[in-house]
């Protein structure tokens, strides 16, 4: 009977701990899938080391409708680049306006054909939403480099696998002002210049309807930070600026 009631609590103690490892290790893989400055392959860059005022504007999302000349027009008035994170879907149905984007010579990047976080999925999966996404963004003229942006920054096996094999950087990015809540043009644009550091690379979302808070923050930023000595230049142009 004592040597039962020693197996039992030894069972216990042994399928508690095992518990413990799988609950720690399913956390710390959620991290890793979250984390904005590490992948388990590739190349990911959230930011670069450079000595010069540099900084990278990045959209995601889009195109859409509700923003994409508004936004055109606020980054033609002032001379700026940008780097637009496209959804593939977005662009199927709206192809004229991805087109703009490319005419306007904007940098083009890959966020996935449907914007589902990239976990948890298979490599054929993977390999059919970047490059779906891939050839409708050549069929709008562009022809520069095409990096890869996780929809929600999710990553974890399959998709850093891929970008690795076929020689493609995931970029994240290190100033994020718009994402939590819905703050306010004032708000959005102040957490950005405050935060912005050179080698940033900034997300925004100012694509659809219910971002005219992001579009109405990003010419005052624009502003501010040329007023601070920084120089904006497309993700392309600031990777090749690393030291």
């Amino acid at each position: 009977m004592i040597m039962k009631s020693r197996r039992a609590r030894r069972w216990t103690i042994t399928a508690a701990t095992a518990l413990v490892v799988v609950i720690a290790g399913a956390y710390t893989l959620l991290q890793i899938a979250d984390s904005r400055t590490f992948q388990f392959f590739g190349t990911l860059v959230n930011r670069v080391e450079t000595g010069e005022k540099l900084v990278a504007l990045t959209f995601d999302d889009g195109p859409d409708p509700a923003g994409t000349k508004p936004l055109l027009d606020t980054l033609k008035s002032r001379q700026v680049p940008a780097t637009f994170f496209l959804i593939g879907r977005d662009i199927a149905a709206h192809p004229g306006l991805a087109k703009d984007i490319a005419a306007a010579g904007h940098e083009l990047g890959n966020h996935s054909f449907s914007h589902d976080r990239m976990i948890g999925v298979t490599p054929s999966w993977v390999a059919d939403e970047v490059e779906a996404t891939d050839a409708l963004i050549r069929a709008t003229g562009y022809t520069g480099d095409i990096h890869f942006r996780p929809p929600n920054g999710k990553k974890l096996f399959a998709l850093p696998r891929y970008l690795a094999s076929h020689g493609r950087t995931t970029i994240t990015w290190d100033v994020e002002p718009d994402s939590a809540g819905t703050p306010d043009a004032a708000t959005i644009a102040k957490t950005t210049v405050d935060q912005v550091r050179p080698g940033s690379i900034v997300l925004l979302h100012p694509m659809y309807a219910a971002r005219e808070p992001t579009r109405q923050a990003i010419g005052p930023i624009v502003d501010a930070l040329k007023q601070r000595g920084f120089r904006f230049v497309t993700v392309s142009q600031l990777l090749a600026a690393r030291r």
